[in-house]
Protein backbone atom coordinates (compact mmCIF):
# COMPACT_ATOMS: atom_id res chain seq x y z
CA UNK A 1 0.00 0.00 0.00
CA UNK A 2 1.42 3.36 -1.03
CA UNK A 3 1.05 6.31 1.36
CA UNK A 4 1.47 10.01 0.69
CA UNK A 5 1.33 12.95 3.09
CA UNK A 6 -0.42 15.84 1.35
CA UNK A 7 0.05 19.28 2.90
CA UNK A 8 -2.19 22.06 1.61
CA UNK A 9 -1.28 25.74 1.63
CA UNK A 10 -2.55 29.07 0.35
CA UNK A 11 -0.09 31.47 -1.25
CA UNK A 12 0.16 35.21 -0.77
CA UNK A 13 -1.74 35.59 -4.05
CA UNK A 14 -4.60 33.38 -2.83
CA UNK A 15 -3.72 30.29 -4.89
CA UNK A 16 -3.94 26.77 -3.43
CA UNK A 17 -0.78 24.61 -3.41
CA UNK A 18 -0.24 21.01 -2.30
CA UNK A 19 3.14 19.64 -1.25
CA UNK A 20 3.31 15.84 -1.19
CA UNK A 21 5.72 13.52 0.64
CA UNK A 22 5.82 9.87 -0.36
CA UNK A 23 5.99 7.22 2.38
CA UNK A 24 5.77 9.53 5.41
CA UNK A 25 6.80 8.36 8.87
CA UNK A 26 4.21 6.20 10.59
CA UNK A 27 4.36 8.13 13.88
CA UNK A 28 3.17 11.50 12.53
CA UNK A 29 0.70 13.46 14.62
CA UNK A 30 -1.49 16.39 13.70
CA UNK A 31 0.64 18.60 15.94
CA UNK A 32 3.96 17.56 14.37
CA UNK A 33 2.63 18.05 10.83
CA UNK A 34 1.16 21.46 11.72
CA UNK A 35 4.51 22.51 13.22
CA UNK A 36 6.38 21.29 10.14
CA UNK A 37 4.00 23.20 7.87
CA UNK A 38 4.62 26.40 9.84
CA UNK A 39 8.38 25.82 9.49
CA UNK A 40 7.95 25.37 5.72
CA UNK A 41 6.08 28.69 5.54
CA UNK A 42 8.65 30.47 7.74
CA UNK A 43 11.58 29.14 5.69
CA UNK A 44 10.20 30.93 2.59
CA UNK A 45 11.83 28.30 0.35
CA UNK A 46 8.79 27.40 -1.75
CA UNK A 47 6.83 29.68 -4.04
CA UNK A 48 4.18 29.18 -6.69
CA UNK A 49 4.21 31.51 -9.69
CA UNK A 50 6.19 34.07 -7.72
CA UNK A 51 3.97 33.95 -4.62
CA UNK A 52 5.22 32.64 -1.28
CA UNK A 53 3.33 30.17 0.87
CA UNK A 54 1.22 32.15 3.33
CA UNK A 55 -1.03 29.78 5.32
CA UNK A 56 -1.41 26.10 6.07
CA UNK A 57 -4.95 25.00 5.19
CA UNK A 58 -4.89 21.27 5.89
CA UNK A 59 -3.03 17.98 5.67
CA UNK A 60 -3.94 14.36 5.10
CA UNK A 61 -2.38 10.98 4.55
CA UNK A 62 -3.63 9.28 1.41
CA UNK A 63 -3.34 5.51 1.12
CA UNK A 64 -3.76 3.68 -2.15
CA UNK A 65 -3.39 0.12 -3.35
CA UNK A 66 -1.30 -0.42 -6.45
CA UNK A 67 -1.31 -3.70 -8.36
CA UNK A 68 1.31 -3.97 -11.07
CA UNK A 69 0.09 -6.08 -13.95
CA UNK A 70 3.15 -5.79 -16.16
CA UNK A 71 6.53 -4.73 -14.88
CA UNK A 72 9.08 -3.52 -17.42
Amino acid sequence: MAKTLQMNFNTTSGKKVTLAVDEPRVDLTAESVAAAMQEIIASDVFEWNGAALAAATGAKIVERNVTELIKA
